[in-house]
């Protein structure tokens, strides 16, 4: 009975703080209703606003959206910059390119460029802008080892006004998703590069696509307004202000009052579980969520004095109460992961152990691993706790209760679990150095999982690269994970893939949480409010609002 999780209990526990919020949020959204009962319910709520201004609200500023590059909010380099293909829910189809041929050898890609283009400067889109932007995107290797494509590319050729030859050094199966991916393969026109090259900044933001940065005034707003030049169907949404509102509270309160018509994020960036909950029961604004985009987990550090034995490692799998995180914190908006990856991923189904929580079995691990109980509720090696730290980024409040929980969880098998929440930038200088004992992660979801996904735990930067160090097989891994992405025949990867996520759950290396999803509220006027394949793209483009 001891192992059973217990549902009702913790799960109010949790409820304790959402009650006291709820009932602040529904105050503030009845004064709100009541106010504005008199008023013309289809009229805009900011004076002076256009009918076809959509105002987006966010926790972060755009800041540099150079596509070859990885400063700025990758959904607001989608709005302006687009790619030769386009990852879609039907998979690869035409974007800048209208057709492409491969050669028999999988090594020679020929892209037929859609004619009549032209960048937001009026500088045409051609093969010698391609060949430019590509050029740039593989001299900055440094900055883009992480995308194994780059490294593939042997040769760039401009045959003609519209024709484009990509020569790999060997058949590289996902060329066509990573060509198709939010950064960096996207088109910025010539006249933005500085001295031939945009590793070290553009000179504008000159993109094919269909908006174009009008105006931005750093940690406040950008402007985005419809392309005059663009080449596919305008949007009926003319004018985009990206509304940068570091505050949680003020984002909620600013849609109550309608002052944004739009909130849209994974991962609670955005919104918590709680807020989306209420703002949903509320019945006053449009409210969505996407299908599972990827994968909430905690990378376990295999390359740290405690979390390098393997039992330790495994306790930790059996100590949390996942369903009492997607129940009680998420509410219930997220399925329970027990992998790594979701099955839907390509490659992913394959059978592994399913790890639920079982008390006894981690106090029993932890035992073996010569971790003793004391009186004090903790357990010890000789004098030394059992402590351990999670680091998480401090912006998001979401990833903060998680860590909470599983504090408690931990607490009740005698791990000591100190939480330490790092400003963004500081969060992922951590990564690199690899001094953490547990860290917050996702999954950065399709078109990327699995193959670019796995291939980044080659790059050194990534905490999945630093946690796996102490594996006594990370030579291999990393081996099979480079031979993976060349295979050309689909039952030989299908295995490789299987030998790398089979190795990875049975190591222990990641806690897997939930399976992240993306959710959206707006105002009630707003249609055509969906999904991108990609979490990281927000579809302005297909919005409009009704009369």
């Amino acid at each position: 009975m001891n192992d059973q999780p217990v549902y009702i209990k913790k799960k109010d526990e949790k409820k304790q703080s959402f009650v006291t919020y709820t009932l602040m949020l529904f105050s503030v959204m009845a004064c709100f209703l009541l106010a504005s009962c008199s008023e013309n319910k289809t009229s805009s709520s900011l004076s002076g606003r256009e009918d076809d201004e959509l105002v987006y609200a966010s926790t972060k500023d755009i800041r540099d959206i150079n596509p070859h590059l990885y400063g700025g909010e990758m959904a607001a380099q989608n709005m302006v910059f687009e790619s030769l293909v386009v990852n879609t829910e039907k998979g690869i189809q035409p974007a800048l390119a209208q057709s492409w041929d491969i050669s028999k050898d999988g090594k020679t890609y020929t892209f037929h460029l859609r004619e009549n283009v032209t960048f937001s400067d009026g500088e045409p889109f051609n093969a010698k802008a391609v060949k430019m932007n590509m050029d740039a995107v593989v001299k900055n290797l440094e900055k883009n080892a992480w995308l194994n494509l780059v490294s593939e590319i042997k040769s760039t050729k401009a045959v003609d006004e519209h024709t484009f030859v990509l020569t790999l050094k060997e058949p590289y199966y996902p060329t066509l998703e990573e060509l198709g991916l939010t950064r960096p393969f996207r088109f910025i026109s010539p006249k933005s590069f500085i001295d031939g090259t945009t590793s070290k900044g553009v000179k504008g933001y000159a993109g094919t696509g269909p908006y174009v940065l009008k105006e931005h005034k750093k940690n406040q707003y950008a402007i985005f307004e419809v392309n005059n030049h663009y080449w596919g169907k305008k949007p009926k949404i003319s004018t985009v202000k990206w509304k940068v509102m570091p505050d949680h509270q003020t984002i909620l309160l600013a849609l109550q009052k309608g002052e944004v018509d739009l909130l849209f994020g994974a991962d609670g960036d955005m919104i918590d579980g709680d807020s989306f909950q209420a703002l949903k029961e509320a019945g006053q604004y449009g409210v969505t969520v996407s299908p599972p985009v990827g994968s909430r987990s905690i990378v376990i550090n295999s390359n740290q004095p405690i979390t390098q034995d393997p039992k330790v490692r495994e306790a930790f799998q059996y100590a949390i109460q996942k369903e009492m995180i997607t129940e009680g914190i998420l509410n219930g908006t997220e399925q329970v992961a027990h992998t790594l990856l979701a099955p839907s991923v390509p490659y992913a189904d394959i059978p592994l152990k399913q790890k639920t929580y079982q008390k006894k079995k981690a106090e029993a691990l932890l035992d073996e691993a010569g971790w003793k109980l004391k009186e004090d509720g903790y357990r010890y090696q000789k004098d030394k706790p059992l402590s351990v730290t999670i680091y998480y980024n401090s912006d998001n409040a979401g990833e903060r209760t998680i860590s909470e929980s599983i504090q408690q969880d931990f607490k009740q098998v005698g791990i000591k679990l100190d939480i330490r929440g790092e400003e963004k930038q500081a969060f992922l200088d951590r990564q690199k150095t690899g001094k953490f004992d547990l860290m917050y992660s996702l999954s950065w979801g399709l078109p990327y999982d699995p193959q670019t996904y796995v291939s980044s735990f080659r790059v050194a930067s990534h905490a999945d690269y630093q946690a796996q160090l102490g594996l006594k097989k990370k030579k291999w891994l990393d081996e099979t994970i480079k031979k993976v992405l060349v295979e050309p025949d689909e039952q030989k990867r299908k295995q490789m893939y299987q030998d790398i996520l089979t190795y990875i759950h049975d190591e222990n290396v990641y806690i897997p949480i939930s399976y992240s999803v993306t959710k959206a509220v707006y105002n009630k006027r707003l249609k055509g409010v969906g999904f991108h394949v990609s979490q990281y793209e927000i579809p302005f483009d297909r919005m409009y609002f009704s009369s």
